[in-house]
């Protein structure tokens, strides 16, 4: 009987706009759930009604040798998938892993060569075709792409050389072969086609390429790559002044893209030019840094584009996944996509077109206090919704929550000279500022989850701040000092919180549902734990109306009501959960969540967890 009502929801109840056909008995197959990336299970098994009743069912630990210590990445953010009844993992091990996605029993392991590593953050599963079985397909962090049998974990025949791709090609290494070029995100699978992105260096300013490309799942071939920065003679090259695109690394898509799998669109979230903080050597508005680019999925063609940051001299990367979804105005249904970047605006934008839904103000910014730079004087600023996370800091905005606090947080402010800053006030050279938000600020790498019962885009924030100054090195290469904007002793934030929160936007109407203040600060006192805390990957949503999410570094995982923002269960954690979560059925009937558990990270929870952990209802 539970079979059937998995069978049911997975058939009856509506998926996000642009999503492939409703998945097998409430499959997880990738990271966004689907192509569409909106993260919205139609499962329901769960409620808010019986989510405190939900009871650890399984822990998986990636460590194969748990009594040796073995190299690994010091932290995962890796969501599996769940495909045909097993659950795929890449391990911060250098291993990817296929279990049973209802006992948690390993069927088969695949062990990277050498000190190689799967993407930080997820797999990707392609369903297969008439003449070949299904497979897992990722790129590793040193440049490879890599195929594997989905069922048994074996190499499969013709796909690149024994089932491995070296993707460094002459072209994307922009004439430096020792550069950096990797993969820290999963591709999207589009018919037979894997496309992704990369991840390059941060400094110095030349570097690999960030094009995108897409290759054959069945024979590893290249079959389209789109430029991130013009070339000679391309539409929009002339963006790039006094020959700043030459050998220029970033504007690459390190996160996730999405595809519009109906209407055959992939949709590319790019970041900024190298060196992200400074834009002197490389004038102009700098196409498609900051871009979300509609392209043919097929193809690779341009179709159209938006540009969420001119010139980006603060790193405000796309840095989430872009998400598919309707929009419900004035007695219309309009296709769109939500796209956000570090400076926590969401855009909505009409996903055919391009054009803003509820309209997109050319606002004056600050001018660079920097001779050699010039800022855009504009960037666009959505007239809804309002910014979803702190973007200037007036010094007298230093968090009152102890004497000892306060005192530590203005004296370090007193003895470095740090003043406050307004939106998009350019970094200065000769002092540094408290910038909201900094590169921890904003939404993280995850992005938000839309439920399409509701018409609600969830996305957790932080509100925190780095302290930036910049320098000229002697080479003639610019980078900067920076720090977080916290007390060293106890890493509290030192502005007024709250320093973390989730909050649900009314795409329908542009406005702000409700908001919470996500996770609390155990070592305050009673009364003044409720701060909100820094988190790290994102929600997800179902249809049962539970919003699930880790990401904070109070090691908890919380299960919210999707419609109210009222938080229904918590589970305390050995380690910060800062990976986005998944849920799926299991073949016993039962609806399972899990979510990946080892810590670490930037946000100083403790490292060395190496837990998959599983959570059901009683049977």
């Amino acid at each position: 009987m539970k079979k059937m009502m998995f069978a049911l929801l997975a058939s009856c109840l509506p998926l996000a706009a642009g999503a492939a056909p409703a998945v097998k008995g409430g499959d997880w197959p990738a990271y966004g759930h689907d192509a569409g990336g909106g993260r919205f299970s139609p499962l329901g098994q769960i409620t808010p009604e019986n989510v405190t009743k939900l009871a650890v069912a399984w822990t998986y630990h990636m460590n194969p040798t748990p009594d040796a210590k073995l190299a690994r990445i010091p932290f995962s953010t890796t969501t599996p998938l769940v495909a045909n009844g097993l659950l795929y993992l890449g391990t911060p091990y250098g291993r990817v892993v296929a279990l049973d996605a209802t006992t948690g029993k390993q069927v088969w392991a695949y062990q990277l060569p050498g000190t190689d590593q799967p993407p930080f953050r997820g797999l990707s599963w392609w369903p297969g075709d008439k003449g070949h079985g299904p497979r897992i397909i990722f790129g590793s962090t040193q440049g490879r792409l890599i195929a594997l049998d989905a069922k048994t974990g074996a190499v499969p025949r013709g796909f690149g050389t024994d089932g491995v791709v070296d993707t460094k090609t002459p072209e994307i290494m922009n004439g430096l072969p020792n550069a950096y070029y990797g993969y820290s995100s999963p591709a999207n699978i589009y018919g037979n086609l894997a496309i992704i992105g990369s991840r390059v260096q941060e400094a110095p300013a030349k570097g690999a390429s960030g094009d995108v490309r897409a290759w054959d799942v069945v024979t590893g071939k290249l079959v389209w790559t789109f430029h991130s920065i013009p070339r000679p003679g391309e539409k929009f090259h002339e963006t790039w002044e006094d020959d700043g695109w030459k050998q220029r690394s970033g504007v690459n898509v390190w996160n996730m893209l999405t595809v519009d799998a109906k209407r055959g669109i992939a949709y590319l979230p790019f970041g900024a030019p190298t060196f992200d903080r400074y834009g002197g050597d490389h004038k102009g508005s700098n196409l498609f840094s900051d871009s979300l680019v509609a392209v043919d999925a097929k193809t690779g063609k341009y179709l159209w584009h938006f540009q969420a940051v001119h010139h980006d001299i603060w790193d405000y990367d796309l840095d989430t996944p872009p998400v598919l979804l309707d929009v419900k105005k004035d007695g219309k249904t309009i296709p769109a996509v939500a796209v956000m970047n570090k400076s926590a605006l969401l855009f909505l934008l009409n996903r055919v077109t391009g054009e803003p839904i509820y309209g997109i103000t050319e606002t004056a910014v600050p001018p660079s206090p920097v001779a050699s730079e010039t800022a855009s004087p504009t960037q666009p600023i959505p007239n809804k919704p309002e910014q979803l996370a702190r973007a200037s800091f007036d010094l007298s905005e230093v968090a009152q929550l102890t004497p000892e606090h306060t005192a530590a947080c203005q004296k370090m402010i007193a003895d470095g000279h740090w003043t406050g800053s307004k939106r998009f006030e350019p970094i200065p050279s000769d002092h540094p500022i408290i910038r909201f938000p900094g590169g921890e600020g904003g939404p993280e790498w995850a992005g938000g989850a839309f439920d399409p019962k509701l018409g609600l885009f969830i996305v957790n924030t932080n509100n925190l701040g780095y302290v930036e100054k910049l320098e000229k090195k002697a080479d003639g290469e610019w980078n900067m000092t920076s720090t977080n904007f916290r007390d060293r002793a106890t890493r509290m934030p030192c502005q007024a919180p709250p320093w973390g929160m989730l909050t649900a936007v009314n795409v329908n109407t542009g406005d702000v549902a409700w908001r919470v203040n996500l996770g609390i600060t155990d070592t305050l006192p009673a009364g003044k734990q409720d701060t909100g805390r820094p988190s790290n990957g994102g929600p997800i949503v179902t249809a049962g109306g539970v919003t699930f999410i880790g990401g904070t570094d109070d090691q908890r995982f919380r299960a919210f009501d999707s419609r109210t923002g009222k938080e229904l269960w918590t589970a305390k954690l050995d380690y910060s959960a800062h990976a986005t979560p998944l849920t799926w059925g299991g073949k016993d009937g039962r609806q399972y969540v899990g979510v990946v558990a080892t810590g670490g990270s930037y946000l100083g929870s403790p490292t060395g967890g190496d837990s998959l952990m599983v959570w059901a209802l009683p049977k």
